[in-house]
């Protein structure tokens, strides 16, 4: 945990994927410092024309490499997502060859209640995690 989704427009293959996911959880290892195995993620391809993300008024230019990262995760500090965010970039960048410029984030925290990893328990709430 966190759980972590992307949505990028079609056309990546598996291996570049596969390389993607990887770069994101190292990211995810170096700002949230959770085990190894703590691997949760889940990619969402879209046609080009599925997928807008313009600048918000930044002057950020976007291409078709956009990543964008939702993150559902317990509470992280701010330094934390900060980190998140820094490292995200480097790891995309380096690589994948994609730009910060094409790197999104949202992070949406939540409670210890609302996670079940199986078996129809909540694991932060019996101690199991």
């Amino acid at each position: 945990m966190p759980l972590i989704k992307f949505d990028i427009v079609e056309g990546r293959s598996e291996k570049e994927i596969k390389i993607m996911l990887d770069a994101a959880h190292r990211a995810m290892l170096k700002a949230f410092d959770v085990p190894e195995r703590d691997r949760y993620q889940v990619v969402n391809e879209h046609k080009a024309s599925h997928l807008i993300a313009e600048d918000t008024g930044l002057g950020i230019v976007r291409t078709r490499n956009i990543v964008i990262v939702s993150v559902v995760s317990r509470p992280r500090t701010e330094q934390s997502k900060k980190t998140f965010y820094h490292e995200l970039c480097c790891e995309l960048q380096e690589h994948c060859g994609i730009a910060p410029s094409d790197v999104m984030v949202s992070i949406t925290i939540n409670s210890d209640a609302d996670w079940s990893f199986g078996h129809g328990v909540a694991q932060f709430l019996t101690g199991e995690l």
